[in-house]
C-alpha cells in the first residue's frame, strides 16, 4: 500500500467537504448543475462535480496554476474551466486540512469583505 505524501492524509469524502463548508458563516447548500453546491449570500464558491469524486472550488488563476503544477494528482482543471477562476480537487486524493484550506479560501473569495472580516475577528 502506498503512503500519502508528507503533509497529506489519504483521502476525503464529499461528507467531509460538506461539514467544512457548512461550518463557515452564512453558507447555504443547494444545487448547481444537478449536484450539491455551496453559496455564501447567494454566491457560488464550491460544488460537487458530476463525477461524484471531485469538488469544484473558486480560486484565482495564479494559485490555480501553482497548485495544478505542484500536485496534479489532487488539483486539476478540465477544458471547461480553463477560462474561469475554478479548480477541481480529487476528493479521494486530498487530505482534510488541504481540503479545509481550499474550501475556506474559496469562501473568502466569494463572501463580502465585512463577513470575512467578522469571521477573522471571531477566530482571534
Amino acid at each position: 500500500m502506498s503512503k500519502a505524501p508528507a503533509g497529506r492524509k489519504a483521502g476525503a469524502t464529499f461528507a467531509t467537504a460538506r461539514r467544512i463548508a457548512l461550518a463557515l458563516p452564512e453558507v447555504t447548500e443547494g444545487t448547481c448543475y444537478g449536484t450539491p453546491a455551496f453559496r455564501v449570500r447567494g454566491k457560488l464558491f464550491a460544488r460537487l462535480k458530476e463525477d461524484g469524486e471531485s469538488l469544484v472550488v473558486r480560486i484565482d488563476f495564479h494559485t490555480r496554476e501553482m497548485l495544478t503544477s505542484a500536485d496534479p494528482e489532487v488539483f486539476y482543471v478540465t477544458d471547461h474551466y480553463l477560462a474561469y477562476p475554478w479548480i477541481l480537487i480529487r476528493l479521494p486524493s486530498v487530505g482534510r486540512e488541504l481540503l479545509r484550506k481550499a474550501i475556506e479560501d474559496a469562501w473568502r473569495r466569494s463572501a463580502p469583505r465585512q463577513l470575512v472580516g467578522a469571521f477573522d475577528r471571531s477566530r482571534e
